[in-house]
């Protein structure tokens, strides 16, 4: 805890003399995604709020909102904690995704499209992989998806995808073999950015449909061996 509270030192910084409890909840929704503050960690008021300099009221709203978001969870008289997804939520957030992502591809205008944020997740996940950091290609990887959401122009549908894909990395870091998890995907992706360059929405929106259910399988596979009673 004590590496963590040190980094959320560093992000004080961020939040300048107008400090607000959405800026605290989103430096909170960024460490939770990297994983500073895994599942089934209690947060507490007092050395979070100490380490990012905030008041206590500030702290629970954004505590709050973070909970609305279902990245957090409050347990009565025990405190606040970062969720720990069940199967069932994990089967929700790729139902979720099926829907709005290859709704995205499939309501593509006449291409070409500007896939230039597409090509430079596949760049980052390549790298990533070269490297061997495989949470590093995890991260890459929902930025692949991020910005395929993106293409679509709807800030509404961007904000909607933040919070899934938010929840979706609180999955990914129960995961034991991120490798596993992560790497055979990194050829897909460059397949569905090489079908959308040659303007195929159609193709790829199927190859997207098809990833994404292997996908669910996998990260099942792991909960139910990881999570599930």
């Amino acid at each position: 805890m004590a590496e963590q509270l040190t980094a959320l030192a560093d992000d004080r910084a961020l939040l300048g003399r107008t400090s607000t409890a959405e800026r605290v909840s989103d430096i909170l929704r960024t460490r939770i995604a990297d994983g500073y503050f895994p599942p089934g960690t209690r947060l507490s008021e007092d050395a979070i709020g100490g380490a990012l300099g905030v008041s206590r009221n500030t702290l629970r709203e954004a505590f709050r909102l973070l909970t609305h978001e279902r990245l957090l969870v409050h347990e009565l008289n025990r405190g606040v904690f970062v969720r720990v997804l069940t199967v069932e939520d994990v089967e929700d957030i790729y139902r979720t995704r099926s829907l709005v992502e290859c709704a995205v591809v499939r309501g593509l205008g006449e291409p070409p499209y500007r896939l230039d944020g597409v090509a430079a997740a596949v760049a980052e996940g390549e790298a990533a992989s070269a490297g061997h950091d495989w949470k590093a290609l995890g991260t890459a990887n929902i930025h692949f998806h991020r910005e395929l959401v993106a293409l679509a122009g709807s800030e509404r549908t961007d904000e909607l995808m933040r919070s899934v894909f938010a929840e979706l990395r609180l999955a990914f870091h129960v995961v034991d073999d991120p490798r596993r998890l992560h790497e055979p995907y990194l050829a897909r992706n460059r397949q569905i950015l090489q079908t959308l360059q040659t303007g195929d929405k159609r193709t790829a929106e199927r190859l997207l449909e098809t990833y994404l259910a292997d996908s669910l399988d996998r990260v099942v596979e792991v909960y139910r061996r990881r999570v599930a009673p």
